[in-house]
């Protein structure tokens, strides 16, 4: 391939990327404003039940043959993606979506720091906290305290879902892991939104609602991905994809009107730059 094909080839992955992110995140905005017609819980549910019908349609996936740790595993990681998508949907009810994101993406930050060894990853452990704090409901900003709560701890279970999803990748071709894992989470939140929604969830305009945010929320944006994956290499798919939290404030500005201020603003900054600034150092030499 010469090199002007593979600059191509970048430039198109790159492109695919943050349609990817743009992606995932319109779902959130477009859901958060479904809210007033079905709640979080409601919209979880149908976020990750229709996503894992259209995963299992694609992928096909053999339910037979496998260990009993593997389908642990499918059980774990269904459980780390149901409860991570329901605090996460419920912490958008109470504070931006960019916020949200920003905020949980401590978790998967963590994980790249407690990989590490360098001394230099204290200046990104600083920079992701200082961001935190600059977020803390405190000192007259106006961010409901519930909100923060939720979504650092949608930041925890994402943090575990990365631990899983990496164990159940070993030993699950293709995306079939994923799609099985998505149903199990699917089933696991489906009676607590069977007991706040009730039929609501059976209306044709809600249910034509969850198909569209689970598309655009689990099916695409993950296809994107993928793609993505084979024409970069890890190191910069892992700098780009710190710049989600920023990604989804746009998004949330554009869909929802979300305003932030320069404190918020900030906040971001700092928590992008340690997430790229951890993922450039882990993989430099010693």
């Amino acid at each position: 391939m010469s090199q002007v094909s593979v600059q191509s080839s970048k430039r198109l992955s790159v492109a695919l990327l943050f349609l990817s992110m743009t992606s995932i995140h319109s779902g959130a905005a477009i859901a958060k404003g479904l809210f007033s017609q079905v709640g979080p819980f409601g919209m979880v549910s149908l976020r990750l039940g229709l996503g894992a019908l259209i995963l299992l349609l694609v992928s096909r996936p053999r339910w037979r043959g496998h260990t009993w740790e593997d389908y642990r595993l499918l059980v774990m990681m269904g459980l780390s993606t149901g409860v991570m998508n329901t605090l996460l949907y419920n912490a958008i009810a109470y504070i931006p979506v960019g916020v949200a994101v920003t905020l949980e993406f401590v978790g998967p930050l963590g994980v790249a720091l407690v990989h590490s060894r360098r001394g230099l990853d204290w200046i990104w452990v600083g920079m992701a906290a200082t961001g935190v704090m600059l977020l803390a409901p405190v000192g007259g900003i106006a961010l409901h305290p519930i909100g923060v709560i939720l979504a650092l701890m949608a930041g925890c279970c994402w943090a575990a879902y990365i631990v899983l999803a990496a164990r159940v990748s070993q030993r699950f071709s293709g995306i079939d892991g994923l799609a099985m894992s998505m149903f199990a989470g699917a089933i696991a939140i489906l009676p607590f939104s069977v007991a706040v929604e009730g039929l609501n969830l059976l209306r044709p305009e809600i249910l034509l609602s969850g198909f569209v945010v689970a598309v655009l929320s689990s099916a695409l944006p993950y296809s994107l991905e993928i793609t993505a994956l084979r024409r970069l290499p890890v190191k910069t798919f892992g700098v780009l994809m710190s710049l989600e939290p920023a990604v989804a404030s746009c998004i949330g500005l554009l869909i929802l009107d979300e305003q932030l201020t320069w404190r918020m603003i900030a906040a971001i900054v700092f928590v992008c730059t340690a997430g790229a600034g951890s993922t450039l150092q882990s993989r430099l030499p010693e």
